[in-house]
């Protein structure tokens, strides 16, 4: 586990400054957070970009979110970046938000800007990035199923699917009201593309998995030993593409095995990380982020 500050190191920050150098001025916020490996990303791209500053983790509990990014303004931080839970907080906890951070319901970057706090995503277009990369495909091209689509991660992804024009979109969540409420405005968004709400079931999924390409992962489930698999790994066929949006520590969820089991081709979540991290860097900064070096900061913090 890594180390991280506390809430209250965050307020009594004078006590605290000291201990970094360089400077802490970039930090990303949750509860947990100290399984978060976006430091051994951000920290080789300040260093190879001759910037003299460091990025930190900070554990936030949920209702301290507006709080903390005041903190952080005051203490001459550049910019934030916000994983679960407090990605709908940050969305109210903003004075500018981006008008497509408006679009995916949540903010996961904050970027602080002569003392306003501007609010953007990088979920929706992280997630083409990774999908180009690791499929050498356009998510516009693909058919795709998101389990777990009420949540933040699975709102973004959908949404973006949509704006992007995907062909078909089914989103399976537990709760069958969230993913029909989502259905229903991704349908006005995007009227060209074919979008359907089940409620996620073994049955149901088996069922829509032969027309799918692109299925994602957008709960946490598969980070932490003896979660719930997520479908019956019978589902999955060497056609399909494989998205786990998370990740895990030593090796890989339990999804991806029985995809790559399957031939399916797979991808998870450090593959979105480092490019959600590459755009948090050009918002915070202004220009293009060194790819290469935060990879092979988060190739080396896999290694550990």
């Amino acid at each position: 586990m890594g180390e991280f500050l506390t809430f209250d190191e965050l307020m009594g920050w004078r006590a605290v400054a000291a201990r970094f150098t360089p400077p802490a001025r970039l930090a990303v916020i949750g509860d947990p957070i100290a399984h978060s490996r976006s430091p051994q990303m951000h920290n080789p791209a300040l260093q190879a970009c001759g910037i003299d500053a460091q990025y930190v983790r900070v554990q936030v509990p949920s209702g301290q979110v507006p709080q903390a990014f005041r903190q952080f303004a005051a203490c001459g931080f550049l910019g934030v970046n916000i994983t679960i839970p407090h990605k709908f907080e940050a969305l109210d906890a903003v004075d500018v938000l981006d008008p497509l951070a408006r679009q995916l319901g949540a903010v996961n970057t904050l970027a602080i800007r002569e003392g306003k706090l501007h609010g953007f995503n990088s979920d929706g277009p992280g997630f083409l990035r990774s999908v180009r990369e690791a499929f050498g495909a356009e998510v516009r091209d693909l058919r795709v199923l998101i389990l777990g689509a009420g949540g933040g991660a699975g709102r973004a992804v959908a949404v973006q699917s949509a704006l992007e024009g995907c062909p078909r979109l089914v989103l399976a969540n537990r709760t069958a009201a969230k993913a029909q409420a989502l259905a229903n405005e991704i349908a006005a968004l995007s009227p060209s593309t074919e979008v359907k709400a089940v409620s996620w079931s073994d049955a149901t999924v088996a069922e829509e998995m032969p027309g799918i390409d692109l299925l994602v992962n957008a709960t946490s489930l598969g980070m932490k030993e003896g979660d719930a698999r997520l479908l019956p790994a019978e589902c999955l066929r060497a056609q399909h593409c494989v998205f786990d949006m998370v990740y895990r520590a030593g090796g890989e969820t339990p999804l991806l095995a029985d995809a790559r089991r399957a031939g399916a081709r797979t991808v998870d979540g450090l593959t979105l990380l480092l490019h959600q991290g590459a755009i948090s860097f050009e918002h915070w900064f202004d220009r293009p982020a060194p790819v290469e070096a935060m990879r092979e900061g988060l190739r080396k913090a896999a290694m550990a």
